[in-house]
């Protein structure tokens, strides 16, 4: 059976040398290097439960759950932080592989809401607006107020997302909203609680679900983690979690954004990053380095005078020889 790229299926395919005993392959074509079976570089774990690890994440299952599931499913068992790690890799594989891709069929009607979510034990504030036709999420913005200044950003990410500016803008009635620049010919329009037309409901609706994903999550721990997760539940949103109410399909698939990735396993297998992804994650033994914590009232410091050592007489140094 001839051999061929698993990436562009070319058969212009040489032997590449060994890794830990494991037969490398170079496609002359597209310059990849690959190795057959299922199994990705540097991992032991097959691409297919990595894959399945990083759905149940962003459809909702905390990581134990997670550990559990691939257990039951694979009869493998990775730790906690091992799942940890795959999801920082591969949720900055997912953020970078949008990068280029614009929708063609974005509609005119846009919604924009924020949300409180949780970041170290403190209150934040989640922005986003999505396409009222597409259900596509066009921008998302974490701050820690909200003023003008942080909906104007979120627009502006939008317009820069869509390649055009919408003709109506719907959102509630924070005072904020009231000052953004929409465009020359936009409407703006500040729906009312339990309004059956012109409403934010679509958009609520969304935050439900994320909220129901935090919740799991028991808070972010810090705003790297919240940036990585919020670039990560995008790429799952809009081009890869199919809607009920789009007949099955994707966001992306009614707006026609010309993404080449089905899934989370075709991310993993064929998509190469533009630059080098970080995973920052600390191992278990790493928590016996770091300096104790005071916890209460310090006590009195008490100084004990260290005694001097005082040499032996001459005439005992002496007697020993």
């Amino acid at each position: 059976m001839m051999l061929v790229c698993k990436y562009c299926q070319s058969e212009n395919v040489i032997k590449f040398g060994k890794y830990k005993g494991v037969q490398l392959y170079y496609c002359k074509d597209c310059n990849r290097k690959f190795k057959t079976g299922d199994t990705a570089f540097h991992m032991k774990t097959p691409a297919n439960q990595v894959t399945s690890a990083l759905n149940m994440y962003y459809e909702g299952m905390p990581i134990k759950g997670v550990r559990r599931n691939l257990k039951q499913e694979y009869g493998n068992m990775p730790s906690t932080a091992t799942i940890y790690e795959w999801i920082q890799k591969y949720t900055q594989y997912a953020t970078d592989s949008i990068k280029g891709y614009q929708s063609k069929r974005i509609g005119d009607t846009w919604i924009a809401d924020e949300t409180v979510i949780e970041i170290d034990g403190q209150n934040a504030w989640l922005w986003d607006i999505i396409d009222d036709r597409t259900r596509y999420l066009l921008a998302t913005r974490i701050s820690r107020s909200r003023t003008t200044q942080d909906a104007q950003i979120l627009f502006d990410r939008a317009v820069k997302t869509a390649g055009k500016e919408p003709k109506t803008v719907i959102t509630d009635k924070l005072a904020s909203y009231l000052d953004v620049r929409y465009g020359e010919n936009a409407e703006h329009i500040q729906s009312r609680p339990f309004a059956l037309e012109n409403n934010t409901q679509k958009i609520e609706r969304f935050h439900e679900t994320l909220k129901q994903r935090t919740k799991v999550m028991r808070g972010l721990k810090n705003i790297e983690s919240a940036l990585d997760f919020i670039g990560g539940w995008l790429v799952h949103y809009n081009y890869l979690r199919p809607h009920t109410s789009l007949g099955d399909k994707t966001p992306a698939e009614i707006a026609e954004a010309s993404y080449p990735y089905e899934n989370w396993a075709d991310i993993i297998r064929k998509h190469t990053p533009s630059k080098p992804v970080v995973v920052e994650h600390m191992s278990r033994e790493a928590h016996s380095l770091l300096p104790p914590i005071q916890i209460g009232r310090p006590r009195k410091c008490v100084r004990v005078k260290a005694r001097r050592h005082r040499p032996s007489p001459p005439t005992m140094l002496m007697g020993m020889r």
